[in-house]
């Protein structure tokens, strides 16, 4: 497909987000709006937005690609995201709406401490950098290849190009305008996935019963593996459980997708927006990993040599940019450009929040439309947009892995002490060294890695998504030792 009409179209899709950008904030742009959109958002069109965010281009593209390798053994994690969406409605929702948080780590301040709660927020900021810029890099390999390699614009020139069209759209109305406009760019992932396993459908001359049933009955729909739970990540009971923490960790304890919650008008409201988004993740997962055995399928039907891609995540992006027609081309980046920038623009937003208001001390100024604030704000939202554009060429030199594998791996690491912080200070009723927690925080993943490196010759285990669970529960019994000699 031509570089120049994907270019068009993309220019096009972002000036249709600007335009969205300029009616949400036109009347009001203080930081109240920016923040917390004024507490005023419809819960459906949250819950709606959130599937965008939550999805991003990495479920888009790497979980299909990844079906060859794990069947839909990815399906257990989703399983477990599903328990873990309801215990952030059911206990940590409750707990932010009766405090009335803007930041959520400022729960860590009251209950543990000053360092405790710089910690918390130090982390959030650490890990949604790190899990953004891999969510952005793979949707920047997919432009540079298929749109800016024909013109030869550099790869930075590129993720450069694609943050500040972000910024363009966000930096004025904040989680107001990113309210709308995730909303919108679910409606295109959505439609985009179905409508692509309908063309890819019909290219393999199949309706939609014939589908289903070639898809059943096909190597790859294998769900739950119960074999070898030491040697194997893929086991069920490692995959359900790291699902459930890894959810508590990268959405009840992440600013970003909380500020969402945060900005409905009460709690009832917040709690039917996470509970429906839950029924339509577990669905629309299934969709995906529909259309990865498709993907596979396809390509042995056509001859397409799946071993000479550099990794699975270009298969998807090859089959519908080179061997489908113009309009599931199009379909195909309409889908991938609304979620990996539905997830970006959240996080850029939460990432300036946090800062602003965690250690910058917004939320304690009497006046929010002070335009030195604004102006503050501006200057945080460019500097993360930058801090992101690092992370991403460094990615870019030492990533050898599929994204999706990489994303949660990272997690396992960077959100771990976050569980540990937070498990404590609500299932604890001790005190901390408060002064001691930052290097707890350092010293927990650095335990967790060298474990992580040597489980297998030391237990013959092998570590999957439930890295997290280990790393949160060194923090805990750090935070519980502490406590100890704090009291005796």
């Amino acid at each position: 497909m031509s570089p120049l009409i994907l270019l068009s179209f993309l220019i096009s899709y972002f000036g249709i987000l600007v335009l969205i950008s300029w009616f949400t904030s036109r009347k009001s742009a203080d930081n109240s709006t920016f923040f917390i959109a004024n507490r005023s958002s419809k819960w459906y069109f949250v819950a709606f937005g959130m599937i965008g965010t939550a999805l991003s281009g990495v479920t888009f593209i790497s979980v299909p690609g990844a079906v060859a390798a794990n069947s839909f053994g990815y399906f257990q994690f989703v399983l477990g995201n599903a328990v873990g969406f309801v215990l952030i409605a059911t206990v940590l929702l409750p707990l932010y709406y009766k405090m009335h948080l803007v930041s959520i780590y400022t729960y860590l301040e009251h209950r543990l401490g000053y360092w405790s709660y710089r910690s918390g927020a130090m982390i959030f900021l650490i890990s949604r950098t790190i899990g953004s810029a891999f969510r952005l890099y793979l949707v920047a390999i997919v432009l540079q290849k298929f749109i800016f390699d024909a013109w030869n614009v550099p790869f930075g020139l590129t993720v450069l190009i694609c943050l500040v069209l972000i910024w363009l759209y966000t930096f004025k109305g904040g989680l107001k305008t990113i309210i709308i406009t995730d909303t919108l760019q679910t409606v295109f992932l959505l439609s985009s996935v179905i409508l692509s396993i309908y063309f890819i459908s019909k290219s393999m001359n199949m309706d939609l019963l014939q589908t289903f049933e070639t898809v059943k009955h096909s190597s790859y729909s294998k769900v739950f593996f119960w074999e070898d739970f030491l040697g194997s990540k893929n086991h069920f009971l490692k995959q359900f459980l790291g699902g459930i923490v890894v959810t508590i960790a990268m959405t009840g304890l992440d600013q970003d997708l909380m500020q969402k919650n945060l900005s409905c008008r009460n709690i009832g409201e917040a709690q039917k927006n996470m509970l429906s988004f839950t029924l339509v993740f577990v669905v629309i997962n299934l969709f995906f990993l529909s259309m990865g055995a498709l993907l596979y399928l396809f390509a042995a039907k056509n001859g397409i040599d799946v071993a000479a891609l550099k990794t699975p995540d270009h298969l998807f992006p090859e089959i519908a940019l080179n061997h489908l027609n113009i309009i599931p081309a199009v379909v195909f980046m309409l889908g991938l450009t609304a979620a990996t920038f539905a997830t970006t623009d959240s996080a850029l937003t939460a990432l300036t929040t946090s800062f602003c208001v965690d250690f910058l001390g917004f939320a304690k100024k009497d006046n929010q439309n002070d335009p030195a604030l604004i102006r503050t704000r501006h200057l945080v939202h460019v500097a993360f947009s930058f801090v992101m554009l690092a992370v991403i060429m460094i990615f870019r030199i030492i990533n050898d892995d599929s994204v999706v594998n990489a994303i949660f791996r990272a997690a396992g690491y960077t959100y771990g002490p976050l569980v540990g912080l937070f498990a404590f200070g609500m299932f604890s009723r001790r005190s901390v060294r408060d002064k001691l927690v930052p290097y707890i925080c350092l010293l927990s993943p650095l335990l967790t890695f060298i474990v992580d490196k040597n489980s297998m010759a030391w237990f013959s285990y092998s570590i999957g998504f439930e890295l997290i669970i280990l790393n949160g529960l060194i923090t805990y019994l750090f935070l519980l030792l502490t406590s100890y000699i704090r009291t005796h």
